[in-house]
């Protein structure tokens, strides 16, 4: 196989010319006809049977040339890459370029390579520092959750109000008609969660227990369903059950019996000091995110299209695989949205944009200071992935493979480039 290297009109994309012996081209159409043979029909033989010369008299000499290509191109184009010694950030475009049995295949792979950082002032990046002083009310706002999470549920006797958890049936309508998802029972509710559209919960405040009623409220003009938007509807609602919740008094005894302190004293200590970690953390990242921002603005850097598609692919990818994980595809997903593949691509741009010039700033960075991750950086970084997945440090060294030791590196990299930005910073 040999490999060629040419720049392209268009700035950061580069063509690779890909020749592969003919030899493999003929093993990938042995390949191709092997994987469908079973699926075709010969007369004169059996299903499954047949040569592949008798197939291509039947249906085209070149029956199985795309599917081979495409075998070709998948078993060759990483060598390819490696080969070209290019430091190549998109998936490839192809173009067949000669494709018939006894020659040589060529194909052309279209890529973006990773642009040149023209570093502004990153040194000394002066910025307003992020508070992390705790207050009194931060402590009474965490002693407040704590007593929230701690509250009795009674049945209310009066009238709803705002805060109560309700139990709920309704059904509704636009125009007396029923819609898909305007039906429900024994459906739980708080009053003030803004679960509903606007007004909806509003109009449940002032009603008790066993009482049905209607809701009048008229969808948004954005709402997500197309066919509902800014359509008035009718709700026939009934309030099955409420509970409102019963707060614990504020005193020693609380905290004996919700901590691990005999008084309120003791205990509201403690609370500080577990905001004030909070905050602190907090503030780090924000310092941090705000001279890695300035240090991006002064930097200038040219991104490829095909390396932000790359990066929009890439987080449709994991956005899908976390809609599997809660039982959902990214087709419903796209279906009840009434979004494509490519109206999301054009919505993740901007952060794709951002991300990506932000790694090549830090990266950057790194390179200008002489930053380096050392074998010992490395090491603590899986320990720290071994204690989190519960497995001994060498086990894990296991499961790492090369593509991610190279991951994991770029990332250490960057937290180094960050450290040492915030480092030079003037915080005030």
């Amino acid at each position: 196989m040999s490999v060629k290297v040419e720049k392209t009109d268009e700035k950061n994309i580069i063509k690779l010319t890909v020749e592969v012996p003919a030899e493999e081209f003929t093993a990938a159409l042995n390949q191709a006809f092997n994987h469908n043979k079973k699926n075709i029909n010969v007369p004169g033989f059996r299903k499954g049977h047949a040569t592949r010369m008798m197939v291509e008299k039947i249906y085209g000499k070149g029956a199985f040339y795309e599917e081979a290509a495409q075998i070709v191109v998948n078993g060759s184009y990483r060598q390819a890459v490696e080969e070209s010694k290019e430091d190549i950030v998109s998936g490839p475009a192809i173009n067949i370029v000669e494709m018939e049995e006894g020659k040589t295949f060529v194909y052309e792979a279209t890529v973006a390579v990773k642009p040149e950082v023209e570093l502004g002032e990153y040194k000394g990046i002066t910025v307003e520092k992020a508070d992390d002083q705790v207050t009194d009310e931060d402590v009474e706002n965490e002693l407040k959750n704590i007593v929230d999470r701690s509250a009795r549920l009674v049945d209310v006797t009066d009238e709803i109000k705002s805060g109560d958890q309700t139990v709920i049936d309704f059904k509704g309508t636009v125009d007396g008609t029923a819609f898909n998802g305007g039906t429900a029972e024994d459906y739980p509710l708080t009053i003030g969660s803004n679960q509903f559209i606007p007004g909806f919960e509003d109009q449940i405040i002032g009603h008790k227990t066993g009482e049905t009623f209607d809701v009048n409220v008229k969808f948004p003009e954005d709402y997500h369903a197309k066919d509902l938007a800014g359509k008035d509807a009718v709700f026939a609602v009934t309030v099955k059950s409420a509970k409102q919740k019963e707060l614990p008094e504020i005193n020693d005894e609380f905290a004996d019996n919700h901590s691990e302190f005999s008084t309120l004293a003791e205990m509201k200590e403690d609370l500080k000091k577990k905001v004030q970690e909070r905050k602190t953390a907090a503030a780090k990242t924000e310092n941090e995110n705000k001279v890695v921002e300035k240090v991006v603005e002064n930097a200038k850097v040219e991104l490829p299209q095909p390396m932000v598609d790359t990066e929009c692919r890439s987080m449709i990818d994991n956005y899908a695989n976390q809609l599997q994980s809660q039982g959902l595809s990214l087709q419903d997903y796209l279906k009840y949205t009434g979004q494509t593949i490519d109206s999301m691509m054009e919505q993740l741009k901007p952060n794709a944009v951002k991300n990506i010039t932000t790694g090549l700033v830090l990266e950057a960075v790194a390179k200008a200071e002489n930053i380096e991750v050392s074998d010992e950086d490395f090491e603590k970084e899986v320990q720290h992935m071994a204690d989190q997945y519960k497995i001994e440090l060498e086990q894990m060294k296991k499961f790492v493979t090369e593509d991610q030791k190279e991951q994991i590196v770029e990332g250490l990299a960057r937290t180094k480039a960050i450290d040492f930005l915030v480092g030079a910073a003037n915080l005030q």
